[in-house]
């Protein structure tokens, strides 16, 4: 039987854009073992209502459980947004955590003027849980949230520089760079899609306005909280990662190539059911 601390940490997303706090889990924390959750058969939870998205997870963090994984990271912003904290009541004796927190932490932390923009899903923007969390942390910022829906679409299917694709982030990112709110000096990535626009969204922005990548920030905090519940892997060895979907692994693995840093290869992803898994 393997130690606990040998054993892996689990990372459940809808589908393909939770690879990029993969990517930082990786670089932060190399010797850890990862297990990779991508329900891509219900993908996006953005049209869900936050009932389904809490069962979704729940199903989710079941079948990670079932694979002996030590800690779940939600690296969807919005299972995070609504999935966290019950899953947290639910299994208290492991740590789980999402990435709203996180970048909400990291934005509040840089800002100097409080004056804090969001850019996310239209569905995470209408939820407010960016807004929300900034909020609790820091009463006086002010925020301009905007939904860019089609960085999703720029994302997955590969264009990620170039002029052509700094003309549609200029272009999207309008709002937030003219006017009364052109003065925002912290931009939160709040879509685990967008940190591979990171190079483009940076251009457009210029160098005044600090980047908040959620997934950078998310690994830095699950690699404080391995530490205090002393679970990290002391091996010195490069951790393995291993892959479950719940539909189309071939599909799962083509647009993968656009996110995530390793390559993956087309018989190493599991295609498994989580929804036999019933909430109790």
């Amino acid at each position: 039987m393997k130690c606990i601390s040998q054993l892996p940490i689990g990372v459940f997303d809808s589908g393909v854009g939770g690879l990029t706090v993969l990517n930082a889990l990786r670089e932060t924390l190399p010797n850890e073992n990862l297990l990779y959750l991508g329900d891509t058969a219900r993908v996006p939870y953005g049209t869900k209502s936050s009932a389904s998205v809490t069962r979704y997870a729940d199903q989710a963090v079941k079948a990670l459980r079932e694979r002996e994984v030590k800690f779940v990271v939600i690296a969807c912003n919005t299972a995070s947004a609504v999935a966290v904290e019950p899953l947290a009541c639910q299994y208290p004796e492991m740590p789980i955590v999402g990435v709203v927190g996180p970048g909400a932490d990291a934005s509040c932390g840089v800002s100097q003027s409080g004056r804090i923009g969001v850019i996310a899903t239209e569905s995470t923007v209408n939820n407010q849980a960016y807004q929300s969390a900034i909020l609790q942390r820091r009463p006086d910022a002010t925020i301009k949230a905007l939904a860019c829906s089609l960085f999703v679409a720029l994302a997955e299917e590969g264009w990620h520089d170039g002029e052509l694709v700094e003309q549609v982030v200029a272009r999207c990112l309008e709002p937030i760079r003219e006017g009364k709110h052109a003065n925002i000096d912290t931009l939160v990535l709040g879509c685990t899609h967008f940190p591979v626009l990171k190079r483009a969204i940076s251009k457009v922005m210029g160098e005044r306005v600090h980047l908040v990548d959620s997934a950078e920030t998310t690994a830095l905090v699950v690699k404080k909280l391995l530490r205090e519940h002393a679970l990290g892997n002391s091996s010195a060895m490069q951790g393995d990662v291993s892959f479950l979907v719940t539909d189309s692994p071939e599909r799962f693995v083509r647009v993968a190539r656009n996110f995530f840093t390793e390559t993956i290869e087309s018989g190493a992803v599991e295609l498994i059911d989580i929804q036999h898994f019933q909430k109790i």
